[in-house]
């Protein structure tokens, strides 16, 4: 598939398969650079001597709550601007901050610099879902989304396994300088290979980007949306057992399984992050394919996909071989990643073409501040609390209890699914109206 037109610059030689790859990456760095600490938790605590709500608290608020604030301006900025150079500086600030954690020399020190993660990672997202809407039309949004959002478990892979590895043989410090400079070799190539897609050009539709409205206006307009306010409200609440799990789950395989960091990382990496993978992939082209027929369908997709994944959560918890945890860790992993294509492919289709960055971005404050921010916070909180009782074998009561959020999370898809197919029309007749 190759684009023609001259807009499109150098894009034109590459297609939009090319600029997927590109976001494929760059979504995958970023989780890669997230996803590090985890598999570093317990060394870290052992030489700065933290609690668990300390652990937390540096998976957590420390990154979210740059990550979840930051997006917002950045965002604004993009409905305004060139999202290719905000992708590029985000890139790059997150890949050399990643970096910088490895010469941290205090809990206080690494703090800074995972905040500094956090800056830096908050550009790529909304820009990137907002470039991704201008490349593909509606009913075939899901999949390029998905493919995109699987970079989430293959950055996961990556963390884990290589920074593992690297963690085992040469310490926890290179670990984060290997896994954070590649970063800033994929923002030269995206700086220099990707240009700015026409707005609105898969939609048929006209967009001046002095038109984008203000943050009130966007934020107004997602609340009286029912179907993206509901789509909001339950990817929030999904991702604060979902972002919790995965911050917890190599400290969880350690304790509870007597593993090393190396063996946590491949079994996590392999049994968690590769079904993850395919979980994302096979979310985006079922979303795809039962849209054409029943938008309404598509989304209790979704919901019937949250409520299967808490009964296997609680297998894999209570498992007291390690055999059957790894069994019983397969379902979850691919419903963590299943609704991710389709729902950020929805906040587009719901949202005007002139708001959609921004739109992205209010999700994001919402998932991240609240998701990523609280999951792994309230997890080594809820786990320091138990500890009197339980011991070691507090996180997996802990995990278990803040796992009940993905359940909850299907109800507001189902409620998202009874007004989606006419929240979509209204869109299509409101800019159809304003061309």
């Amino acid at each position: 598939m190759t684009l023609r037109t001259s807009r499109f610059g150098k894009l034109k030689n590459f297609g939009p398969r090319y600029v997927i790859f590109l976001l494929f990456l760059a979504y995958a760095f970023s989780f890669v650079d997230r996803q590090i600490l985890s598999i570093l938790f317990e060394p870290i605590k052992a030489e700065f001597d933290l609690s668990d709500t300390q652990l937390g608290f540096l998976g957590g608020i420390a990154f979210a709550l740059t990550y979840s604030i930051l997006g917002v301006p950045l965002a604004m900025l993009a409905d305004r601007r060139g999202r290719k150079g905000i992708i590029t500086a985000s890139l790059a600030t997150f890949s050399i901050m990643t970096a910088l954690c490895g010469a941290a020399s205090s809990f206080a020190t690494l703090a800074l610099a995972r905040i500094g993660v956090g800056i830096g990672e908050a550009g790529v997202n909304p820009s990137s879902q907002s470039m991704i809407a201008d490349l593909y039309p509606k009913e075939q949004r899901s999949t390029p989304m998905a493919i995109v959002s699987a970079g989430m478990p293959f950055g996961m892979l990556t963390g884990l396994i290589g920074g593992s590895l690297v963690a085992a043989t040469w310490g926890w410090r290179t670990a984060f300088l290997v896994v954070g400079l590649p970063g800033v070799l994929l923002a030269i190539i995206f700086w220099f290979t990707v240009r700015e897609p026409e707005r609105g050009k898969s939609d048929n539709r006209e967009s001046s980007m002095r038109d984008a409205p203000s943050l009130l206006e966007t934020f107004g307009y997602i609340w009286r949306t029912k179907a993206l306010r509901y789509i909001v409200l339950a990817m929030t609440v999904t991702t604060i057992s979902g972002y919790g799990a995965n911050a917890w789950f190599p400290a969880f395989f350690m304790r509870t399984h007597d593993l090393s960091i190396d063996q946590a990382g491949i079994i996590l990496g392999l049994g968690g992050a590769l079904t993850g993978i395919f979980g994302a992939i096979l979310g985006g082209i079922a979303f795809d394919r039962l849209a054409k027929t029943s938008m309404a369908k598509a989304v209790k997709l979704i919901g019937w996909s949250q409520i299967v994944a808490y009964p296997a959560a609680i297998l894999l918890y209570t498992a007291e071989h390690l055999g059957l945890a790894i069994a019983f860790l397969v379902i979850p992993s691919i419903c963590a990643t299943f609704f991710a294509g389709p729902t950020a492919a929805l906040v587009q289709s719901l949202s005007l073409v002139r708001m959609r960055a921004v739109a992205a971005s209010i999700t994001m404050l919402s998932v991240n501040l609240v998701g990523l921010g609280l999951g792994p916070t309230l997890i080594g909180a809820l786990s320091d609390l138990l500890e009197p009782k339980f011991g070691e074998e507090s996180l997996r009561y802990a995990l278990i209890v803040v796992g009940l959020f993905s359940a909850l999370s299907a109800f507001f898809f189902f409620r998202a699914a009874v007004t989606v197919e006419d929240d979509i029309k209204k869109v299509d007749h409101a800019e159809a109206a304003t061309a």
